[in-house]
């Protein structure tokens, strides 16, 4: 994230938490979520900003009860496409910050790789409770990471700016995430993020995977997920991790940004993608 955040040109909102988001009416409620959508991605598809199709179709679907303390919102870069191009899950946490529960970003045009779901059909969420080894398999050997279903739009940086100005509107200089897998933490890290808690299992881990380390060690290649080169690649060590090499789940990570500022955390130092 940039140093020169200006918080001073935000608009801010009368608003200052997503259950009072939730209580506006609904067209205040949605303007106010449609600032969390970066101007590059309406570029990008050739969006008109009221987000409505020329077909008369709305993109942006948003969920949530009115007197709820969370939202979801999904958008879409044409009617009846089976995923949104954006989505989100934002929430209150207990002091009336905003925390990112989950953020994905779609490219439409890639291939789709059913790892949210089983051959079956039964959902997994994103192979946390359930897993699709085939599509998952699959989806590594594509190039993706643990948990997308299609390839990324590559606007990380754009959607941080976006949020950031959002945040700074309710009033607040702080927000917060929970990366579902290990490549998430590691990015939000180079995007300034730090750790509420969980920074000593990053750490435990880059121990693990480093010469002579017991991660590495179980790298034997007894899964399609447990490849020797993962020790090096921020992408394989999470599908190792996610493959439960630590013999349980990647979880009980939180983390946190300030608005304008990098932390300058790094626990995965010299390792590629």
């Amino acid at each position: 994230m940039s140093e020169t955040f200006d918080t001073e040109a935000t608009d801010h909102l009368p608003a200052h938490t997503i259950r009072s988001i939730n209580a506006l009416p609904a067209g205040e409620k949605r303007a106010v979520y449609a600032r969390l959508i970066p101007a590059e991605l309406l570029e990008r598809f050739s969006l008109s900003p009221n987000l409505i199709s020329p077909q008369g179709d709305d993109l942006l679907h948003l969920g949530g009860r009115d007197d709820g303390t969370d939202t979801e919102m999904a958008l879409y870069h044409q009617p009846g496409f089976p995923d949104p191009i954006l989505y989100g899950h934002i929430t209150d946490t207990i002091t009336g910050h905003v925390h990112v529960l989950l953020y994905i970003l779609n490219d439409p045009d890639s291939p789709r790789f059913d790892v949210d779901r089983t051959a079956e059909g039964s959902p997994t969420q994103f192979g946390i409770q359930r897993r699709n080894l085939a599509a998952e398999e699959a989806s590594m050997r594509y190039g993706l990471a643990p948990g997308q279903i299609r390839r990324g739009l590559r606007m990380l940086g754009p959607a941080i700016q976006a949020f950031e100005k959002f945040i700074a509107s309710l009033g607040h200089e702080i927000y917060f995430n929970e990366p579902l897998y290990y490549h998430n933490a590691i990015i939000f890290e180079r995007y300034g993020f730090t750790y509420q808690r969980g920074r000593r299992l990053m750490e435990r881990i880059q121990d693990g995977f480093a010469a002579g380390g017991d991660l590495r060690a179980m790298l034997d290649g007894s899964t399609p997920f447990r490849r020797p080169e993962a020790a090096n690649s921020i992408r394989l060590r999470s599908w190792a991790l996610h493959d439960r090499l630590l013999g349980e789940p990647f979880s009980d990570v939180t983390m946190y940004k300030r608005i304008g500022v990098n932390a300058g955390v790094d626990t995965c130092p010299g390792c590629d993608w």
